[in-house]
C-alpha cells in the first residue's frame, strides 16, 4: 500500500509497473515478486524476495538477497549492502526503477530550479531532487520518465529561451550518446512529454518549436 510522510524518508517508484507510488519507510522493506513482500513487482525478472532496505542508526541500508537478475544502485550493480543518500536511484532487474529521497527532501518544496532573472513565476512548476511536477495545482502523474523529466528540466532552467535540439540531446543522453541519438528519438519524446502536460493543461502549448533554431518553454505567468 502506498504511504506518506513529512517525517521519513521516501522510496519513489518512477518507471515501472509501480510508476507513481511511493512508500515512507519507517521500517525495513522487502522488495521482490512474492505476494507478502512489502513492495510487490509481479514480473518474472524480479525474484521472489529480491532486494531489501534496512533501517540503521547510520541510514537506509540497500542490499540484494542473491536475486537472479540483480539490484542496481545509481547504475552499478551490487554485490554487498549500501547506504542510501538523497537522489540515489535503486533499480530491480530491468523491471522497476526506485528514486530514494532522505526526510529533508520529502517536505514541501518550491521549486529548487529557478527561473531566468525578470521571468515571472509560471503555472508549471518543477522539484528536481524529487522530480516532480505540477502545472497550477495539479501534479502530473504518473511521474514523468526519466528522459521526460531531463527535457523539461533542461527547458525550465531557459524558460522562454530557445534551447537548441543539439544541447537538448545532449543533456537527456548525455555527452558520448549523443552523436548516435537521431532527430526522431528527440522528436518522439517531445511529443510524449506535450502529450503528458496536455493532459493537465489542454489549453495552453508549454513546449514551443521555433524551426531551424531549437525548442523554448512558453510557461505562462502563475497570476494569468
Amino acid at each position: 500500500m502506498e504511504k506518506k510522510s513529512e517525517d521519513a524518508p521516501l522510496l519513489v517508484a518512477q518507471s515501472g509497473p509501480l510508476n507513481g507510488q511511493r512508500w515512507a519507510l519507517r521500517t525495513g522493506m522487502i522488495i521482490g515478486r512474492e505476494p507478502n513482500c512489502d513492495i510487490v513487482i509481479s514480473d518474472r525478472q524480479v525474484s521472489r524476495q529480491h532486494a531489501r532496505l534496512m533501517l540503521t542508526p547510520n541510514g537506509i541500508l540497500l542490499e540484494d538477497l542473491g536475486s537472479k537478475n540483480g539490484t542496481h544502485y545509481n547504475g552499478l550493480l551490487i554485490d554487498r549492502p549500501v547506504f542510501l543518500e538523497d537522489g540515489d536511484t535503486v533499480q530491480i532487474a530491468l523491471s522497476q526503477k526506485f528514486v530514494y529521497l532522505s526526510s529533508d527532501a520529502t517536505l514541501p518544496l518550491e521549486s529548487d530550479i529557478q527561473p531566468m532573472p525578470g521571468i515571472k513565476p509560471g503555472l508549471l512548476r518543477l522539484e528536481k531532487r524529487s522530480r516532480r511536477v505540477w502545472i497550477g495545482e495539479h501534479e502530473v502523474l504518473p511521474p514523468l520518465s526519466v528522459s521526460q523529466f531531463s527535457l523539461l528540466e533542461m527547458l525550465y532552467e531557459h524558460q522562454n529561451l530557445v534551447v537548441t535540439r543539439a544541447e537538448l540531446i545532449k543533456a537527456i543522453w548525455g555527452e558520448e550518446q549523443a552523436v548516435v541519438v537521431s532527430e526522431q528519438a528527440l522528436d518522439a519524446l517531445v511529443r510524449r512529454l506535450r502529450e503528458r502536460l496536455f493532459s493537465i493543461d489542454p489549453d495552453h502549448n508549454y513546449i514551443v518549436t521555433i524551426r531551424g533554431h531549437g525548442l523554448r518553454l512558453d510557461n505562462q505567468p502563475a497570476d494569468e
